[in-house]
């Protein structure tokens, strides 16, 4: 815990309160108890109080359930990242305890279930030990039919206590979080909460607060990625979406199917992944932009249909939401694996773009830019986000709405003529009119997967396939020239720059401000445009002695991850390195510093 030097009395047992700028808290025990649900309580009253907050989650595959965890970093300042180490456990029974304790602070507080866990004697001098019978107390407070539902609860209460959160708001989200149930199991909730809030933290010998947040200009919204990226997609006019359920995909197709019969469109589940990419094609082509997605396993199904948006020039939004691979691999835990399929996946030469959103925030802004870049170029679009963005919880400034919500709804007024894959256009960007349009000339095009002419007719004139292909490849080669360079965090030029994509910014970025504080010449760069890649980059390269590539992926055959191989075969540049763990957890920033050492330190053979 960051602690700031003021401390005040506490208003249980005369002890002292600190005040703290931030603290990690994670909470262990199996799935079936509902953590998931205290750590975001815990995130969302964050969210309301103007702090910063992000959380980490971990679940497991297994229909039965098992041990989980949830971690929330709470903050007064700019928080980054879920946390290395957590400032307090809570252990709900013995394997929590012992499988979790490690990743505590020295010093740090351990509160566990008495009921279910023993502390062990060489632990307890490098933790402070709160033992409370949680599950015994949830008994006497609300009865034994509901101990394994309330005991979550009635652990935000000694939460709430400990850091002396506000009651009213905290009351509050519960009531939401239980609207529409019955009413007595608001009330027991209700009852758990202040039963855990009631209870006398005499072992605990302080009590913590948050230092005052700076006031923040307008609203902050609380969300995970999976909700921004949908309410993105809402907000960039997608009216129609298919889809077929998977982990960790399957929350957008949810929220989608709720929210936008609301907006007048809908979601269909089909009966499989081929169907699904196939009926949003149909949408697409039928006047307004349409989303599908999946994960890895899906992704691989839909490769055909995708190729026939490329052949046929129809914009797309395909979400392809990451985790361990391959096959079903690791559906609950986080990878960046999916990269060569996204840039690559398909036969024949198939570009497509390929934008990869970096934070939940970035979740709802790329959904508009990959609308926008689809209906623009007329080309399929991947969104890659991953397992870690979609579950985790953060605050960000509400979206100003009123300025980013639009109508793509198409124009059917008549045209003279049109050629839909008209050669003569220099930059190869060319759009079909929606289905309907009456076109003056009498001459109307079709869209074949067939390689075509103009109009849309198949050919197999080697003429016209060299200047399909040209024109379809010019397309994204007009996009590249567009998007603005990223710019470099820390300084210009340098030893190392860190070079990240998705879900890797915030632990890049925490790691190079514990380097450059040490003194170390350390920077990053974090690239959301991966297919194509922004022109200019090697101009920054060529300022550091050493460009290492931080990626949830395997190093591969030649030592380098799935990005860095796409930069080193782009720059031609050996000085381009990996840094690579598919271990299914995010990046501690003390991981990405120990393997960025020895080219810090000059250890490292220069290239």
């Amino acid at each position: 815990m960051n602690e700031a030097v003021e401390a005040a009395p506490s208003a249980d047992s005369g002890g002292k309160t600190k005040k703290l700028t931030e603290a990690v808290i994670r909470i262990a025990g199996n799935s079936q108890d509902g953590i998931q649900a205290i750590g975001g309580f815990l995130a969302r009253l964050a969210g309301r109080s103007e702090q910063e907050v992000m959380t980490f989650m971990t679940i497991p595959s297994t229909i039965s359930g098992g041990p989980s965890i949830f971690q929330v970093r709470i903050g007064t300042g700019e928080v980054l990242s879920a946390g290395d180490e957590a400032d307090v456990l809570l252990a709900f029974y013995q394997h929590s305890y012992e499988n979790h304790i490690a990743s505590l602070k020295p010093g740090g507080i351990v509160l566990f279930d008495s009921d279910h866990v023993e502390p062990k004697p060489e632990f307890e001098k490098n933790y402070r030990h709160v033992g409370v019978p949680i599950s015994s107390l949830t008994v006497e407070a609300i009865g034994g039919t509901a101990r394994d539902k309330g005991k979550n609860i009635f652990t935000l209460g000694l939460v709430a206590k400990t850091f002396h959160l506000d009651v009213p708001k905290l009351t509050k989200l519960i009531g939401e979080r239980f609207a529409g149930k019955q009413e007595s199991i608001l009330n027991n909730a209700l009852t758990a909460f202040h039963a855990g809030y009631g209870y006398s933290l005499g072992d605990l010998l302080e009590t913590f607060a948050f230092a005052e947040s700076q006031k923040r200009d307008g609203t902050q919204v609380v969300m995970n990625g999976n909700e921004a990226l949908a309410f993105g997609l809402i907000t960039a006019g997608v009216r129609f979406g298919a889809g077929y359920p998977i982990t960790p995909w399957s929350d957008v197709m949810e929220i989608l199917r709720r929210e936008l019969p609301k907006y007048g469109g809908m979601f269909i589940q089909c009966e499989d992944e081929i169907a699904s990419v196939s009926m949003a094609l149909g949408a697409s082509y039928a006047g307004r932009v349409a989303v599908t997605g999946s994960s890895g396993p899906g992704i691989s199904l839909k490769t055909e249909a995708i190729g026939w948006a490329v052949m046929g020039e129809i914009p797309l939004i395909i979400c392809d939401i990451q985790r361990g691979g391959p096959s079903t691999g690791l559906p609950t835990n986080v990878e960046q694996s999916d990269l060569n399929i996204a840039v690559g996946g398909g036969h024949g030469d198939s570009p497509r773009v390929v934008v990869a959103a970096s934070d939940v925030e970035d979740c709802f802004y790329t959904a508009i830019e990959a609308v926008n870049i689809a209906r623009k170029y007329s080309v399929p679009v991947f969104i890659l986000s991953d397992q870690a963005i979609a579950t985790r919880i953060e605050a960000f400034a509400e979206p100003k709405l009123e300025t980013l919500f639009q109508d793509i709804s198409p124009d059917l007024s008549p045209v003279p003529t049109h050629k839909p894959y008209d050669l003569t256009v220099a930059d190869g960007v060319t759009r079909h009119v929606a289905p309907g349009t009456r076109i003056e000339s009498g001459k109307y095009p079709i869209v074949t997967g067939l390689e075509h002419d103009e109009m849309g007719h198949p050919t197999g004139s080697p003429k016209l396939h060299v200047q399909m292909v040209a024109k379809r490849r010019r397309k994204l080669q007009t996009l590249a020239s567009t998007i603005e360079i990223p710019k470099v965090y820390g300084g210009d030029e340098g030893k190392v720059l860190l070079v990240g994509w998705g879900s890797t910014k915030g632990p890049i970025r925490e790691a190079v401000d514990r380097a450059r504080a040490a003194g170390d010449s350390v920077s990053s760069l974090h690239i959301r445009h991966i297919n194509p890649l922004p022109n200019g980059l090697e101009t920054i390269f060529k300022k550091f002695t050493h460009v290492l590539v931080v990626e949830m992926n395997d190093e591969g055959l030649y030592g380098s991850g799935q990005f860095a191989t796409i930069l080193r075969a782009r720059y031609c540049d050996p000085k381009i390195r990996s840094i690579t763990k598919t271990d299914g957890l995010t990046f501690k920033i003390r991981e990405i510093l120990e393997r960025a050492a020895p080219y810090v330190q000059g250890e490292a053979a220069n290239v």
